[in-house]
């Protein structure tokens, strides 16, 4: 039996190609309908495709999975804003206690092991 090898012209493989991206067939139908090997139908959309329509990534979610996001999000924004104005008050209390001190001329602050917010966090040697 001898084999035979089928040779396809560039303009029918760009043909089979865009039927298969514009959605007439699904590469298996193309496949069957044009008598030609899956492997090779695929091959040719590599090399002839767009980039556009070589991947295709598909996000699958449960329904209320964006609320949740969306929830979270929303919580994160408020934890951040909160997060600053604890700052932006520890900055305040801290400058009003050295105001004080200047002017009483006292030490009013407790040796800490935290750094102010103010100063850089010190380094710890090993």
């Amino acid at each position: 039996m001898r084999k035979i090898l089928h040779r396809y012209s560039e303009a029918f493989k760009r043909s089979v190609v865009a039927e298969v991206e514009s959605g007439r067939y699904t590469v298996l139908e193309a496949s069957a309908v044009h008598q030609i090997h899956c492997s090779s139908l695929y091959e040719w959309m590599k090399q002839l495709s767009g980039p556009d329509t070589q991947t295709r990534i598909v996000r699958i979610e449960m329904p209320n999975e964006r609320d949740r996001i969306k929830e979270l999000e929303k919580e994160k924004r408020a934890l951040e804003s909160a997060l600053a104005q604890a700052h932006m008050k520890i900055i305040l209390l801290e400058s009003t206690v050295e105001v004080l001190e200047e002017k009483a001329g006292v030490k009013v602050k407790k040796k800490t092991d935290m750094p102010s917010s103010s100063e850089p966090p010190a380094k710890v040697s090993a």
